[in-house]
């Protein structure tokens, strides 16, 4: 197929990547009129990270109802929709295929094109949504769960990996800390509530100065010509902080001193982040910054790069809305309507899913 030249600015979304189940309406890429999600953090939140088996499961279980829910919320059908996006890559390849076959199925059924679309991409136009120009060319930073990077982006479609982890992610990493911790799962809304109540008990900044941290500079070596992340090390940093604990047997930690580790932890993280984002706009040249994904979600990181931004005099642009750094449908629908702007776009229902980011 080849999507058709219409009128009809109404794009269907449907993410299924990892542990949201989601189906959204959106009008000419900026108004959502439905966004539904299912959340699956009570079903994994056992075992401190997402099961894939387990999320497969639940996508399959919620997906048709809330199909029929966005429909409904947005008082629409998919006849007035002018075409379908679905995230495709990268993600668990069992829960991209659940999105995908519900997008071939309408497709068949209502003679629509299917637009296949890049997750993480996806996240980089959720600002859209809240009335954000997308103006290109712009870096795109992405951090979540599964992927620290950075973008250079040049249009719709195309995105050049200009940094990446060396090995874990920083919503990972999150995670992990939080289990060493004692904190539980999702470990990012955990950390922040912690640090900023260690924070507001002593009158700390949420400023890395890295005197007195429990953790050092993180990649204090890299070159300045390098952009990298990584967030393994921290890990290991955490797990020797917690052991070190002054703990009577048989006694709970404190939470004067885990409050402390999440202080220190959050602070050399994010001033990681900062660092690297800074060098990415001094090489490319590029002053528009785009961040998404789960982990904006934590306001003390907005903070952090707001100040770069101020400091640095580059422009940096996010969701307010915490609901949509995280994974969603309407991002997916608002990238799709992008790239239908673009011109026509070949669409295919013989796509397959990845794992893999491009």
């Amino acid at each position: 197929m080849t999507s058709p030249s219409t009128a009809n600015d109404l794009v269907l979304g449907i993410e299924s990547s990892c542990d949201e189940t989601a189906v959204a309406v959106v009008r000419s890429g900026t108004q959502i009129l439905a966004n539904c999600v299912y959340s699956q953090i009570e079903a994994h939140a056992p075992f401190h990270g997402v099961v894939p088996e387990i999320a497969s499961r639940a996508h399959l279980e919620k997906i048709n109802g809330l199909y029929e829910q966005a429909l409904d919320e947005a008082g629409v059908s998919i006849q007035d929709c002018a075409c379908i996006a679905v995230s495709n890559r990268p993600g668990l390849t069992g829960s991209l295929m659940i999105g995908a076959n519900l997008a071939k199925s309408i497709a068949l059924v209502h003679d629509l094109p299917v637009l296949p679309v890049n997750h993480l991409e996806a996240h980089l136009y959720a600002s859209a949504l809240e009335g954000a120009r997308i103006e290109v060319p712009f870096l795109g930073l992405l951090l979540s769960g599964g992927n620290s990077a950075i973008f250079e982006v040049r249009g719709p479609g195309q995105l050049l990996r200009i940094a990446d982890t060396m090995d874990d992610a920083l919503g990972e990493a999150f995670d992990k800390a939080s289990s060493l911790i004692g904190l539980g799962y999702p470990g990012g809304p955990r950390i922040e509530a912690a640090a900023r109540a260690y924070a507001d008990q002593h009158g700390l900044a949420h400023q890395y100065s890295g005197e007195g941290s429990l953790f050092p500079r993180l990649l204090k070596n890299l070159p300045r010509s390098d952009l990298a992340f990584s967030f393994s090390g921290i890990k290991t940093a955490v797990r020797k902080a917690v052991q070190d604990l002054p703990v009577a047997p048989g006694a709970a930690a404190q939470p004067e001193h885990i409050g402390r580790i999440c202080f220190d932890f959050q602070n050399t993280v994010f001033e990681l982040v900062a660092r690297v984002t800074e060098r990415a706009v001094a090489r490319t040249g590029i002053r528009r910054v785009i961040a998404s994904g789960g982990v904006l979600a934590n306001g003390i990181l907005r903070q952090v790069l707001q100040s770069s931004a101020d400091r640095k005099r580059f422009q940096l642009t996010f969701p307010r809305s915490r609901a949509l750094c995280t994974d969603n449908a309407a991002m997916v629908a608002a990238l799709g309507w992008h790239l239908l702007q673009t011109g026509p776009v070949a669409t295919t229902l013989d796509f397959d899913v990845s794992s893999r980011a491009l």
